[in-house]
C-alpha cells in the first residue's frame, strides 16, 4: 500500500536564518500562512476525497521550520490537524523542521497531537558547507536533533542536498554516510537549484557558484539512491516538486519535472553495463517488467541510444511474468 500526504504549506514562518539557496516562496508555491479553520476545511476535503486506505496517510505540514512558528499558532494548526487523525480518519501527523528546534519540551508537545514522523532539514553534515549557506546550526545538531527524536519514539526522516555551495561531490556521499549512521526511517534528497532573490543568486551571477547540470545531479543522486536502499533507508523523494512558481523564479540548476525517474534509469543503465560486458556485440531483447519498460529505456532513449553507441542493439522487451528490476537477456532483435 502506497503512503500519502496531505500536504498543507506553512511557508517561511519561524525560520531563523534565510539560507543561501532559499526563496521560501518558491518553494512552497505560496505565501499564504494557513491557520486552524484553513487547516479543517483542507482535512475534511481531503478526507471526503480521498481514494484509498486513509490509515496509510498522513497530515503533513511542509515549507516552514514547523516547531519555530508562533506557539500558539503551532498549536492551533495541530489542534485542527488532529480531528482528522484516528478512527475514521487519517494516521497521524508529519512535520518537517529545523535539527536545531528540536528539544524534549517540543517533543512532548508534539506527542499530544499525533505527531508520528519529524523530518530534520540536514541539507549537509559538513559543517565549513552549513556555514558557508548561512544554515545556522551544526551537523552536531543533526546528530542531537536525531537521537531525541528516534529515543521519543517518532519516526525520523532526514533532508539533504547535493551541489551546495562549496560541497564537492565526494562531500555528498560524506553526508549520505553520516545520516545513513542516525538510522532514518525515510530520507528526501534535493538537488541544489538557483532561485531568484537568494544569496546563490547573486553569488552565481558574480559566477562564484556553478551549479550542477542536471546529468550530473541525476549521477550523484542515482549512486545516493544506490547507498541508502542497500541500507533499508527509504528514499521517499528526489528532487523538488514540480510547481509553476518555482520554474518561474528558478535561474539555473538541475531541475527536472521527472527528477527521479531520471536517477532510476541511470541506475538501470550502469546494470545493463555489467549484464553485456561479457555478451557479444549485436542484437539483443531484454525483457523486464511493463511498468519498469520506460526506465529501461530511459529518458529521450538515453540508454538504449548508449548501448547502441557501444555495439548493442538492444530492445526493451515487457513480461508480465518478471517482478521489480529484474531483467532477461535474449540473444536477436
Amino acid at each position: 500500500m502506497n503512503h500519502a500526504n496531505i500536504s498543507i504549506f506553512v511557508p517561511h514562518k519561524g525560520c531563523p536564518n534565510q539560507c543561501s539557496f532559499c526563496n521560501q516562496k518558491s518553494i512552497a508555491s505560496t505565501s499564504f500562512v494557513p491557520d486552524g479553520k484553513f487547516v479543517e476545511k483542507e482535512c475534511a476535503s481531503a478526507l471526503e476525497n480521498f481514494k484509498g486506505d486513509t490509515s496509510h496517510a498522513q497530515i503533513a505540514f511542509f515549507g516552514g521550520s514547523f516547531t519555530a512558528i508562533d506557539r500558539e499558532l503551532m498549536v492551533q494548526l495541530l489542534e485542527a490537524a488532529n480531528k482528522y487523525v484516528g478512527k475514521d480518519g487519517f494516521d497521524s501527523i508529519r512535520i518537517s523542521t529545523r535539527p536545531d528546534c528540536i528539544d524534549d519540551e517540543i517533543l512532548n508537545l508534539l506527542k499530544k497531537y499525533n505527531v508520528r514522523s519529524i523530518e530534520l532539514g540536514a541539507q549537509s553534515m559538513n559543517d565549513e558547507t552549513l556555514l558557508l549557506n548561512r544554515r545556522g546550526h551544526t551537523s552536531e545538531d543533526v546528530i542531537t536533533a536525531s537521537k531525541l527524536v528516534k529515543q521519543n519514539g517518532f519516526e525520523l526522516g532526514l533532508q539533504m542536498m547535493v551541489g551546495l555551495y562549496g560541497d564537492t561531490r565526494e562531500d555528498a556521499f560524506i553526508t549520505a554516510s553520516k545520516i545513513a549512521e542516525l538510522e532514518p526511517d525515510t530520507v528526501r534528497i534535493y538537488p541544489t537549484i538557483v532561485i531568484k532573490d537568494t544569496c546563490l543568486a547573486e553569488l552565481y551571477t558574480l559566477g562564484k557558484y556553478l551549479p550542477l547540470t542536471v546529468d550530473e545531479a541525476a549521477d550523484i543522486c542515482a549512486k545516493l539512491l544506490d547507498f541508502f536502499e542497500s541500507r533499508d533507508i527509504n528514499v521517499i523523494r528526489l528532487g523538488l516538486h514540480d510547481s509553476e512558481t518555482l520554474k518561474s523564479d528558478m535561474i539555473a540548476g538541475p531541475y527536472h519535472p521527472a527528477f527521479r525517474e531520471l536517477c532510476e534509469s541511470k541506475r538501470i543503465f550502469q546494470r545493463l553495463i555489467i549484464a553485456f560486458t561479457d555478451l557479444p556485440k549485436g542484437d539483443w531483447k531484454v525483457y523486464v517488467a511493463p511498468s519498469m519498460v520506460s526506465k529501461f529505456v530511459g529518458h529521450k532513449k538515453e540508454n538504449i541510444l548508449r548501448l547502441h553507441k557501444m555495439g548493442y542493439n538492444v530492445r526493451i522487451c515487457a513480461d508480465e511474468k518478471i517482478n521489480g528490476n529484474s531483467f532477461i537477456t535474449e540473444r536477436g532483435n
